[in-house]
C-alpha cells in the first residue's frame, strides 16, 4: 500500500508571488501586478493533496462540494463548474437558447465594449448581438437607448458590468418585464457586487463567473454557470459533459443502475436494443470539465472571499484618491446610488487628449501594471468587425483613447500604496 504523502512537508512554506509584504516588496523593483491569485499555503496544499490523494482527477467530489458552497454563498439553487469563464459564457448562452426556444438570428442586447467572449458566444450560437453604445457616467451600455434597439426578435439583455460597477438594474428590470425579455449576467468581473441589498446575480435568470487568476477568486483557470432554473441546470451539465443525456454525478456515477434506476435500457427511439445511458447524447456538446484539484482550491478561496471583497473595495478607494488628488484632467466612473461594486480593477477616464498614453507609459515604466478597458469597441477588431459598423457607436470608439485601469487587488499593502503615491506625485 502506498503511504499517504504529507503535503505540508512536501511544499514547505509557499507564498504566492502576487502577495506583497514589507519584506518582499522593493519600491521600484517589485512589479505591481493589476491582479493575481490571493493564495497562500491553503490553496497549494489543497490542490496537491487532491491531485495525489483524491479519488478522481477530473471533476469529482471537490468540484461538487465547491459548487454547493458557491450556491450557498450567492443564494443560487444550481452552480455548475466548467474549465473557464469563457466556457461558462458559452454554456450559458447555449443553454438559454435551448431552454427558451430561441431561434437562429434572434437578438441579444449587449455592450460593444467589454471582453471578447461576451460577444463571440452569441455569434457561435447563431444569435445576433445588438449593440447599444456606452454612456460616460458608468461606462456601461446606455440603458436609455435600449428600448430603441428592441424588435420582435429580441430575447434577452446580456449585462456585463464594467469592472464590477453595474448599470441601473432597476431600469433594466423594468425594460425586461415590459418586453418579456430575459436578464442574463456576464458576472465574470462582478463577483460580490450588489444592487440594493442583493447580489447582482440575484437579478439574472442565469449568469457566468470566471476564476481566472486576475478575478475575484481564482482556481487557476475555471468558471461557473449558475441559475435557479432546474431545466437550465440539466442543459448546463449535458452541454459541458460531451452532450450526454446522463446526469449522474458523484457516487451515483458508480452505481450499476445510475441515479435514474435504469441506466441500461431502451433509451433510443430508433434502436430497439439496450444501451448504456452514459452513451446517449441529447445535445451536441463539449468537454469543458475542470479538474478536481480546482474545486479544492475554490473551496479555500470561498473561505477568503469576505476578506478579498473588503480588500478590493479598499484598494479601489485608496488608489482612486491618490490619482484624483494629484493628476488634473482625470476622473473615475460614477457609482449609482444603489450600486455597491466589488471592484475588479480601478478605472480612470482621461479627459485631456493624450493623457492616457502618457500616463500609461509612465506607470508601466515604473512597474505599475495597467490594462485597457479590455477591447474598447469590439467592432474595431478584425475578428468582430463583420458584426456591425463601428462608426455607429461613437462613444465606444473613444474608449481606447480615454480609459484604462490599474489594480484593485486584494493583496496590496501600505508599502504598495505608498509607492504608487510617490510615483504619481512625480508625474
Amino acid at each position: 500500500m502506498i503511504p499517504k504523502i504529507n503535503i505540508q512537508e512536501l511544499i514547505g512554506n509557499h507564498v504566492s508571488p502576487y502577495i506583497y509584504n514589507s519584506k518582499t516588496f522593493e519600491a521600484g523593483k517589485t512589479p505591481i501586478y493589476y491582479s493575481g491569485p490571493y493564495w497562500d499555503n491553503k490553496e497549494t496544499e489543497a490542490a496537491i493533496d487532491t491531485f495525489l490523494n483524491g479519488k478522481w482527477i477530473t471533476a469529482g467530489e471537490k468540484v461538487y462540494k465547491f459548487e454547493k458552497e458557491f450556491s450557498k454563498k450567492f443564494n443560487t439553487k444550481h452552480s455548475h463548474m466548467v474549465n473557464s469563464g469563457s466556457s461558462a459564457n458559452l454554456i450559458l448562452i447555449s443553454a438559454l437558447k435551448k431552454r427558451f426556444n430561441w431561434n437562429d438570428d434572434d437578438e441579444i442586447i449587449v455592450s460593444p465594449v467589454g471582453f471578447a467572449t461576451t460577444i463571440s458566444v452569441l455569434y457561435q450560437n447563431r444569435l445576433k448581438p445588438v449593440f447599444v453604445d456606452i454612456e460616460w457616467d458608468t461606462l456601461n451600455f446606455d440603458v436609455n437607448q435600449i428600448e430603441n434597439k428592441i424588435t420582435p426578435k429580441t430575447k434577452a439583455i446580456f449585462v456585463s458590468p464594467v469592472l464590477g460597477n453595474p448599470p441601473d438594474i432597476d431600469q433594466l428590470l423594468e425594460i425586461a418585464t415590459k418586453y418579456n425579455l430575459q436578464l442574463v449576467g456576464d458576472n465574470c468581473d462582478s463577483l460580490g457586487s450588489k444592487w440594493g441589498d442583493k447580489y447582482l446575480s440575484d437579478y439574472y435568470v442565469a449568469y457566468s463567473n470566471s476564476f481566472y487568476p486576475a478575478h475575484h477568486i481564482s482556481t487557476g483557470e475555471g468558471g461557473m454557470v449558475c441559475t435557479n432554473d432546474d431545466e437550465l441546470k440539466k442543459i448546463f451539465v449535458s452541454l459541458s459533459w460531451w452532450g450526454r443525456d446522463c446526469y449522474c454525478i458523484g457516487s451515483a456515477n458508480l452505481l450499476p443502475c445510475g441515479t435514474c434506476g435504469n441506466r441500461f435500457d431502451k433509451w433510443l427511439e430508433n434502436y430497439d436494443g439496450i444501451i448504456d445511458h452514459k452513451y446517449v447524447f441529447s445535445e451536441m456538446g463539449y468537454n469543458l470539465k475542470p479538474l478536481d484539484l480546482q474545486g479544492a482550491i475554490g473551496l479555500e478561496q470561498l473561505l477568503k472571499l469576505n476578506e478579498i471583497e473588503a480588500n478590493r473595495k479598499n484598494s479601489n478607494k485608496v488608489i482612486s484618491k491618490i490619482f484624483l488628488d494629484n493628476i488634473p484632467g482625470l476622473r473615475v466612473p460614477k457609482v449609482l446610488d444603489k450600486a455597491d461594486p466589488c471592484w475588479f480593477g480601478t478605472p480612470f477616464i482621461c479627459e485631456e487628449e493624450g493623457l492616457k498614453h502618457k500616463l500609461v507609459t509612465y506607470l508601466e515604466t515604473n512597474k505599475i501594471q495597467t490594462r485597457n478597458y479590455f477591447a474598447g469597441n469590439i467592432l474595431l477588431h478584425p475578428g468582430y468587425s463583420f458584426l456591425d459598423d463601428f462608426k455607429k457607436y461613437p462613444e465606444a470608439n473613444k474608449v481606447l483613447d480615454k480609459v484604462f485601469f490599474i489594480g484593485a487587488a486584494p493583496h496590496y499593502t501600505k508599502e504598495v500604496f505608498n509607492y504608487i503615491e510617490d510615483v504619481i506625485k512625480k508625474f
